[in-house]
Formats: C-alpha cells, sequence, structure tokens
C-alpha cells in the first residue's frame, strides 16, 4: 500500500489549551534514541532504498506522529468523564490495558469518572447502556492477574446513534475502544455520528488482534503469550508422537488469515517437521504433495509433527457461506480434514498410525498475560490516554519500529498484516522444519 504524509495525519479536536500533568517533566526533553519529541516523527520505512523511492525531502517522506505524553492537553481532566469498551474476540492483556487506562488517567491526569460499557458495543446499546461498571483504581486493582476481560465482550455492529446518545447521557467525554479491525470500522462509524452533531467527544483505540494480522504495529498485544501458550500444546503432541508407533501430532491454532502463530510458535519449541499457514498454498496429492511428504518423513523418522493455522487449506473444503457475527466467513475445520487424510493415506500404505491431535484454540487467548505482554500492555494504555487527553480522535496507538506513534483508525482497517512467503519469518520457519517451500500447490 502506497502511503503519503498525509495519508498519516491524525486528527485532533482543536488546540490544547490546558496544561499538562507532565509539561515540566517534558520541558527538557528532545529526541534522543530511547525518546522521542511530541513536534517529531517517526519513519514509516526504515531502509535506504525505499527511503529514496519517494523522491521527495526527508521532512516529507511517510511518518507517523509519536505518541506520548504533550505540554498542553485538549480536555481539562476535573471536567472529563472517560469510557472503556473491550470488543471482538478474548486476547491475553485485555485487563491490563483496562487497568493501565484506570491507573494513568486516575493518578496522573486526576480525571474523576471513569465507566465501563459491558459487552462490547452492545452496551452501548439503547437496551443496555444502564449497565456500566465504575471504574475505579480498586476496582481495577488485581484484574491483571486474569485473562479475559472485566468488561465482557461481543461481537457485531450495534446503531452508532444509539451509541452517541448512551455516551452523552452518561456524559462521556472520550472513548476508548480496545479491539481489533471489526472494532475500529465500529469506532469509525461512531465518530461519523459524532462529527454530524458537532461534539467533542475524543475516541481513541487500542488495536488487538490474537493473530497479529493488524498493519502498521510490530506486533499486536498479547500475542507473545498467545504463541508461548500454543508451544506447550506442540511439545505434547511431539512426545505423544514419538512414544507412539507411526505416530502423527497435529496441532491446529488460530490464525484465520495469517500464520504467525503457527510459525512463532513452530520455532520457538522447534519440534514441527511441517507449518501450514493461510499465505502458502499447499496441495495434499502426488508426490510433491504433503500426504506423500509426511509419508515419507514417518518412514525416515518414525514420527511427524504438523502445526496448522486454522485459515490454512481452506481451498480444500468446502464452505458452507455463512458467516460469523463480525462478517467473516466460516472456516472449514482444516484440523479435522487432515487427521482424516492423513490417517487414510498411511493406513492405504501400511503404516497404520497412532494420530494424536489437539484443537487450543480458545485456551492460549483465554490466558493471563505474560510478564513482557503486561509491560506492553501497560505502555500502551498509557500512550492511548495520552493520545485523548490532547484531542486526539479517530486515532489508535501502536508501537512502529519499537516506537510508540498514532496511527488514523482508516490505516489499521485497510488491509491485514501477513506473513509474507518471501520474508524472512517463513525462511526461518522453513529452515527450522526443512519443509519444503511448496506442497504439489
Amino acid at each position: 500500500m502506497s502511503l503519503d504524509l498525509d495519508d498519516l495525519r491524525v486528527r485532533s479536536l482543536g488546540d490544547c489549551e490546558h496544561d499538562s500533568p507532565f509539561a515540566e517533566m517534558l520541558s527538557t526533553k528532545r529526541t534522543s534514541p530511547h525518546y522521542v519529541a511530541e513536534d517529531d516523527r517517526v519513519l514509516v520505512d526504515d531502509t535506504v532504498s525505499v527511503l529514496l523511492s519517494h523522491g521527495v525531502p526527508i521532512d516529507q517522506v511517510p511518518s507517523f506522529e509519536a505518541a506520548g505524553p504533550r505540554k498542553k492537553i485538549f480536555f481539562d481532566p476535573a471536567e472529563t468523564t472517560v469510557g472503556i469498551v473491550t470488543c471482538g474476540g478474548l486476547c491475553p492483556g485485555l485487563n491490563d490495558v483496562i487497568r493501565g487506562i484506570v491507573q494513568e488517567l486516575t493518578e496522573h491526569y486526576r480525571v474523576k469518572r471513569i465507566v465501563g460499557f459491558r459487552n462490547g458495543f452492545k452496551g452501548l446499546s439503547r437496551d443496555a447502556r444502564n449497565s456500566v461498571t465504575e471504574l475505579t483504581l480498586d476496582a481495577v486493582r488485581d484484574i491483571n492477574n486474569d485473562g479475559g476481560t472485566i468488561l465482557g465482550s461481543s461481537r457485531g455492529a450495534q446503531d452508532p446513534d444509539e451509541m452517541v446518545d448512551s455516551l452523552l447521557i452518561h456524559d462521556v467525554d472520550v472513548l476508548f475502544v480496545i479491539g481489533g479491525d471489526g472494532s475500529m470500522r465500529g469506532a469509525m462509524a461512531l465518530v461519523d455520528r459524532i462529527d454530524e452533531r458537532d461534539l467533542d467527544i475524543a475516541v481513541v483505540g487500542v488495536p488487538k488482534t490474537i493473530d497479529n494480522d493488524l498493519p502498521y504495529t510490530d506486533q499486536s498485544f498479547g500475542f507473545q503469550t498467545a504463541f508461548a501458550r500454543a508451544t506447550d500444546f506442540i511439545a505434547s503432541v511431539f512426545i505423544e508422537s514419538q512414544a507412539a508407533e507411526n505416530g502423527v501430532g497435529i496441532v491446529k491454532l488460530m490464525g484465520r488469515h495469517s500464520g504467525f502463530i503457527a510459525c512463532y510458535a513452530a520455532l520457538s519449541v522447534n519440534d514441527a517437521d511441517f507449518v501450514l499457514i493461510p499465505e502458502v498454498p499447499f496441495g495434499l496429492d502426488g508426490d510433491d504433495g504433503l500426504l506423500c511428504r509426511v509419508e515419507n518423513h514417518l518412514r525416515e523418522h518414525g514420527q511427524v509433527v504438523i502445526v496448522v493455522a486454522e485459515g490454512a487449506g481452506q481451498h480444500l473444503l468446502e464452505g458452507d457461506g455463512t458467516k460469523d457475527a463480525s462478517g467473516n466467513d466460516k472456516l472449514g475445520d482444516i484440523g479435522l480434514f487432515l487427521k482424516e487424510r492423513i490417517t487414510t493415506k498411511l493406513s492405504e500404505v501400511g503404516l497404520e498410525p497412532t494420530v494424536r491431535y489437539l484443537d487450543p484454540s480458545y485456551a492460549i487467548r483465554s490466558v493471563a498475560a505474560n510478564a513482557y505482554d503486561s509491560v506492553y500492555c501497560v505502555r500502551l494504555a498509557h500512550a492511548a490516554v495520552h493520545a485523548a487527553m490532547a484531542g486526539r480522535t479517530q486515532t489508535v496507538v501502536v508501537r512502529w519500529r519499537r516506537r510508540f506513534v498514532h496511527v488514523p483508525m482508516a490505516l489499521i482497517c485497510g488491509h491485514r498484516n501477513q506473513v509474507d512467503p518471501d520474508g524472512d519469518l517463513w525462511m526461518s520457519v522453513l529452515e527450522a522444519t526443512g519443509q519444503p517451500a511448496t506442497f504439489g500447490a
């Protein structure tokens, strides 16, 4: 996707006229290898060849606005009410983000009232708007120790006019939306209605997806926890397949459109012989197909372990055309399909297999965040609060090239981050597994 500087401008509700509680701290800060000043920007591209290809002066190449506290802010904290909503599927770290937002708003900005809307955008609907949770420091003190979200979640769109009405009823000036690309599209529809009514309500997103498929971010929060948990299941089927005659281990992991969890988990334990992801089509039949390669590997090594992302191999399955609440096509079960086809193939050639199949999809997303993700979530929460209090809206906070930046919501929804079959991550997977680049596709 080709970007120019105008594509990366973030929206602001207006001039910042209130002193920030961080003004004194920021008075002497300048850009350094470890900090980006608020009047500086972070480059999108990081190679000389790409920078030169833009053919413009360095101050006009695509760049992001730096995240972080400002010397002046838009909202008067003493008069500000904040809302928080968590949407979509679960992900490790949701509670950490909620806790980080509440702590930053309360302890540093001295915001008096923070409310949580229950069960995603549904909590902003006419029928549910009165069921809010008061978010105080005591209410969020230990929630980071638990998986899931104390606010609940849901999928699917709600009437944006009803949602604006709910914000007005609760006097909300700032709404934090924690969710994936579908949630950010819902947030943009909400902003459109806010604009139509000429209201000064900021909507700031903290994007999340367990699949790590959101663009313009180094990694989604919770991703490291998820693939670390997934390694336990790969290790288990490896041990099971090793102990059985003609042992076959299959682990199906989350990854509807992107195979990052499968790739990272497989690299972590290095027990997988084949990794199958949506970005790399594969065929089953023929001498170069997966079935023959599994047979050959089993004859040579006595066991085989396959890690497959849920969205891989969908071209081999017959979908029924139905969609889930988020509007995504319902996937066929590639894990069970492979189990049946591999069992049949190996039985036909006299290698009666012992198959161990695990589908830990929900088990890897419902756990509490690990230490790395907990820190990441807190820093994203801080960045989101700083952005909102400075009047940024229709904006998300992400980490890009290890810098925290503001990104227009539309870009987060514009396309998916995927494993590049020509990139170094997939090359590492091929090196670790020894599998060929293609399987009869």
